[in-house]
């Protein structure tokens, strides 16, 4: 599980709900059934409106991204990969990399290395695998789209629901207790839209953007280390190339390690 996605709606909650009690509001206010009807189910007819239904078949998937952690390779997992299929190749040929195509799981890393296996030029496996990112990010972006635009139309539809509030507040001009809890209850709908919309919404397709340019980067290290075998270089070439992907601090940790490594087994 993604913990953070959890952990973040539970400190928001937390968060709303004990600054209501310091304000002196009670949190039986929150128990407004017509101001959430306008503000959730007005959101959902919205975004249904704004979007084809091959799109919105996507969202319960997209929940389970937003609260799963994906199991995808790690830059780190890559780099000596890359090297030992460097190795391989430099050594036994490409073709040696066929047996190795039947342990890889990743369907575009596999179909990568089939294309240098089959002897396909450099120019045009990096174009067949840079399209196919672009068509992932694509769908990552109109996916999160939903999400975006929900945050947009949340906090607007809170506040027509307290124009709503508000109308049926005029009703109760003549009694000044009963007006000033409609009143009161008319802004609990903008509460629900803001809040839905900016701590719900919008991090959620923030979310989504995130761990879809993860995926991205990984999946060009993975061109990057596809070409480089193909092109014949030298593991450690490799090794120095991929780890310009790391951040600083996590390229000094896998040199230290690699040079660990050989220093054990010198």
């Amino acid at each position: 599980m993604d913990k953070t996605s959890l952990l973040g709606i539970i400190l928001a909650l937390v968060a709303v709900g004990v600054g209501m009690v310091l304000k002196g509001v009670p949190l039986s206010a929150l128990a407004n059934v017509p101001a959430l009807l306008i503000i959730i189910l007005g959101t959902i007819a919205a975004v249904t409106i704004a979007f084809p239904s091959n799109e919105l078949k996507k969202v319960p998937k997209l929940f389970g991204i937003i609260f799963k952690e994906r199991k995808i390779s790690t830059i780190q997992e890559l780099i000596p990969f890359f090297s030992e299929l460097a190795q391989v190749a430099r050594k036994e040929g490409l073709l040696a990399l066929e047996a190795k195509l039947v342990e890889i799981e990743d369907p575009f890393l596999k179909n990568g290395l089939l294309m240098a296996v089959d002897g396909q030029d450099a120019e045009f496996i990096r174009d067949v695998m840079t399209e196919e990112i672009d068509a992932m990010e694509e769908r990552h972006l109109a996916s999160a789209a939903i999400f975006t635009q929900a945050g947009t139309y949340a906090p607007t539809l809170g506040v027509l629901g307290a124009v709503v509030g508000l109308v049926a507040a005029l009703s109760h001009m003549e009694d000044t207790n009963a007006l000033a809890a409609a009143i009161g209850a008319a802004f609990i709908a903008t509460m629900y839209g803001i809040f839905t919309g900016y701590v719900i919404w919008h991090p959620f397709a923030n979310k989504l953007k995130r761990k879809s340019r993860q995926e991205v980067k990984v999946k060009e290290v993975m061109i990057e280390g596809v070409l480089s075998v193909l092109e014949g270089q030298a593991p450690k070439a490799i090794e120095q190339k991929l780890a310009t992907y790391l951040p600083v601090h996590e390229r000094n940790k896998l040199n230290a390690m690699t040079a660990e490594g050989e220093s054990v087994n010198g």
